[in-house]
C-alpha cells in the first residue's frame, strides 16, 4: 500500500479514461476517476493536500505515451505515478487495422516508462474490457496477454496494482456491462467511482 504525505505530487497519465476531458474544460483533472480520488482523498485525509496532476491525452496509445513521458511526466517531478494504458494499442488493432502489438513490444515499450522512475511510487491500473459488441470479444485474447504484462511489472518493479479488469467484470455479472462501461470501453459515472474506489484502496 502507499501513503500520501502532504505536498506528494501525484501524477495521474494514460489515455481518454484518464483525460476525460481535461484538455476541453477548466478542471485540469477531467471529471474521471482522478477527480474522484482527489475529492475522497482530501474527504478522509483534511490534514493533507497532495498535489494532483493529470497527463492522460485522449486516444494515446503506448507508444504515444512514451513518446511524451519525458516532457508530461518525468518533468512534472511526481512522487507517485499512476499509469492507465493498453486498451488502444488492442482496439485499433481489431477496430482501424493497426499493427498488433505483441505483448513482449508492450512488456518492452511500458518497461521504458517504469525504468526512469526510480524512487517513485507507482500504481499500475490494469486496461479493462467489457464487451457491449459482438466484435469486442475478439479483443479479449489480446487485452488479457497485455493484462497480464501489467501484473508481472506490478510485482517486478513492486507497484501498487489496481486490478480493475476482474473488478469491472465482477461488478458486471448479472447486470449490464454498459452500467459500467458504457461502450465497453470507456467508464460511466458509476465505472469512474469504481475505478477511484479501486485505487484508493492502494493508497492511504
Amino acid at each position: 500500500m502507499i501513503g500520501l504525505a502532504d505536498g506528494a505530487r501525484v501524477m495521474f497519465t494514460g489515455d481518454s479514461i484518464t483525460d476525460c476531458h481535461r484538455r476541453e474544460t477548466d478542471n485540469p483533472l477531467g471529471y474521471g476517476y482522478p477527480l474522484l480520488v482527489a475529492a475522497q482523498f482530501g474527504q478522509a485525509h483534511p490534514d493533507r493536500a497532495p498535489v494532483w496532476l493529470n497527463s492522460g491525452i485522449s486516444g494515446d496509445t503506448l507508444a504515444g505515451l512514451c513518446g511524451r513521458w519525458r516532457a508530461d511526466v518525468l518533468e512534472a517531478r511526481p512522487d507517485v505515478v499512476s499509469i492507465l494504458i493498453g486498451i488502444n494499442d488492442t482496439g485499433y488493432r481489431f477496430s482501424f487495422g493497426h499493427s498488433e502489438v505483441t505483448a513482449l513490444e508492450y512488456r518492452e515499450g511500458y518497461r521504458r516508462l517504469l525504468e526512469p522512475l526510480d524512487g517513485v511510487r507507482l500504481v499500475l491500473i490494469e486496461p479493462f474490457l467489457l464487451p457491449v459488441k459482438d466484435e469486442q470479444w475478439a479483443w479479449r485474447a489480446d487485452l488479457d496477454a497485455k493484462i497480464q504484462v501489467v501484473r508481472e511489472l506490478a510485482r517486478e518493479y513492486g507497484a501498487a496494482l489496481v486490478a480493475a479488469d476482474g473488478m469491472f467484470a465482477e461488478l458486471a455479472a448479472g447486470n449490464s456491462p454498459e452500467h459500467w462501461l458504457f461502450d465497453g470501453v470507456h467508464p460511466t459515472p458509476a465505472g469512474h467511482q469504481a475505478l477511484a474506489h479501486a485505487w484508493l484502496r492502494q493508497v492511504s
